[in-house]
């Protein structure tokens, strides 16, 4: 009889690894402002799960005051 050691570890690095999505729901803010969250986001994902930088995807989705609302009060009458 012949055993087989089957080992569930998986290298972190490994074409098999999922890359990771993020969405950002917010208020619409200037390109400056996103470059820096995308930088600081996909460092951490670097850092934390030790994976490359092209491996992590991060979408903004931008939604004006008129869009949103916040316990039952949109957001564009909150402001008035």
């Amino acid at each position: 009889m012949v055993h087989r050691q089957v080992s569930l570890y998986r290298p972190i690095h490994s074409r098999s690894c999922r890359m990771p999505i993020v969405t950002i729901q917010q208020s619409p803010r200037s390109v400056e402002l996103k470059r820096e969250l995308a930088k600081r986001i996909t460092e951490a994902f670097e850092e934390v799960y030790q994976l490359p930088a092209d491996a992590v995807q991060l979408f903004f989705a931008e939604t004006t005051d008129e869009n949103w609302a916040k316990a039952g009060v949109l957001a564009c009458d909150k402001a008035k």
